[in-house]
């Protein structure tokens, strides 16, 4: 795919505006990020950003509800929202003779969502209701991105359920609603992102009609979410009355994503080297040649990568028998660990693994909805879109040495590791 050439702005208000033309099929992709996620909620207030997301579908001062759904839908398109812990996302992908459409319902709901306690009161049962199938009734439900971080870090922001407490979301109120997006949902907190079959001067034209008269209102000043990393060995219990096997997961912090942005995307190639694959290094030690698990996995980001900024999380989980203890695992990971510090990957694995993430990024950048998505993110999260185009090029340049580095710093003395027990077997 063609690198496009990105036209960014800023309109009087403070909306930040990215703008990717690609003439090669007939649609488009509208996005909106918001500087807000659930690392930002209040305290006491589990879920509220998530909760939030939803609120915005619920109609507008002059939209009716499920109005936005059959505007777009009307028009062949597909939508949606998500909440991560630094931004909430907005999106359509509608034919390119759409624009407008997509343009007027992402303008109408920044200038005014329905706020009512009927809303409110329907939304509280539905993230519930969510809640329950995703984490409360699934076997390793929340496991790892809800119960490891509690246990590696200790403030609020960081350690939280991000999905919500249920005595925090029935006690979210009009007032906590209505300032929530006087705060977070303004103009100048916002990045708006096209991209697909359009021309930029319409494209502009059309913003300007519909977002330049959103009123301004001062962005939040940014938070910074740091902590000191653990200075010992921290551990947590989990009792899992679905799961039918033991689990652990392991988390150690990792460097800055936007500010060490290279020693960032080592981690990744790590994760990759150890477990993407039924070669790499964890799965054929502990799934093929001592086969102490049923399943195991390394991520660089609790959420995926590029989805937070610092801190953020590298994490290995592993599903095993009963008759195998956290032990047995954790001394092998840490001894693969060990061999891949001493030893650099060779110039074959290293290349391998590259080659994998060029391709998956290519793929990813592909699809219309993706890029359109990730465009935005990499604006609001590291100040500069045209990052999505270098990352395959960077993450070929990482080197062997760059690995070996990685995994030196994933250190037994400054990890969290959580054990989680089915609950027929007790602990």
């Amino acid at each position: 795919m063609a690198v496009p050439d990105l036209t960014r702005f800023t309109l009087d208000n403070g909306l930040r505006v990215v703008l990717a033309p690609d003439e090669t099929a007939p649609v488009v992709g509208v996005s909106v990020h918001y500087d807000v996620g659930f690392r930002s909620e209040p305290e006491g207030r589990t879920g509220f950003a998530h909760l939030f997301e939803h609120l915005m579908f619920q109609g507008s001062e002059s939209l009716e509800k499920l109005a936005h759904f059959r505007h777009v839908q009307s028009s062949g398109g597909t939508f949606n929202g998500s909440t991560h812990p630094d931004y909430t996302d907005y999106f359509e992908v509608l034919p390119a003779a759409a624009l407008e459409r997509a343009l007027f319902l992402e303008a109408d709901r920044m200038r005014a969502p329905k706020l009512t306690q009927e809303n409110l009161a329907n939304q509280i049962d539905v993230v519930k209701e969510e809640i329950r199938l995703n984490v409360l009734n699934r076997p390793y439900g929340g496991f790892p991105w809800i119960l490891l971080p509690p246990v590696l870090y200790s403030t609020f922001a960081n350690a939280h359920n991000g999905y919500g407490d249920f005595v925090d979301l029935e006690q979210a109120t009009l007032e906590d609603c209505a300032a929530f997006f006087d705060t977070f949902y303004a103009p100048a907190n916002a990045v708006l992102t096209v991209a697909g079959d359009f021309t930029i001067d319409n494209a502009r034209e059309l913003i300007e009609k519909h977002f330049g008269d959103v009123p301004a209102r001062p962005a939040p000043p940014r938070r910074s979410f740091a902590e000191p990393p653990p200075t010992g060995e921290v551990r947590g219990d989990h009792t899992d009355p679905h799961a039918p096997l033991p689990a652990l997961a392991v988390g150690y912090r990792m460097p800055d994503p936007v500010n060490e942005l290279d020693a960032y995307l080592s981690h990744l190639v790590l994760a990759s080297i150890l477990s993407d694959g039924d070669g790499s290094r964890l799965q054929q030690r502990l799934v093929h040649r001592e086969p102490l698990v049923t399943d195991i996995g390394a991520g660089a980001g609790l959420f995926g990568p590029f989805e937070a900024r610092d801190p953020d999380t590298f994490s290995i989980t592993a599903i095993h028998a009963p008759d195998v203890t956290p032990e047995q695992v954790l001394a092998a990971i840490d001894d693969e660990l060990e061999k891949l510090a001493s030893t650099p990957p060779d110039e074959e694995e290293l290349a391998k693994v590259t080659a994998r993430w060029a391709s998956s990024l290519h793929a990813e950048h592909d699809r219309l909805v993706s890029r359109t998505l990730a465009l935005g993110s990499f604006e609001l999260l590291y100040g500069d879109a045209a990052l999505v185009y270098q990352l395959a090029d960077r993450i070929a340049s990482v080197s062997a040495e760059d690995v070996a580095a990685a995994a030196k710093s994933l250190r037994p003395d400054s990890r969290a590791v959580l054990v989680v027990h089915p609950e027929q077997g007790g602990k």
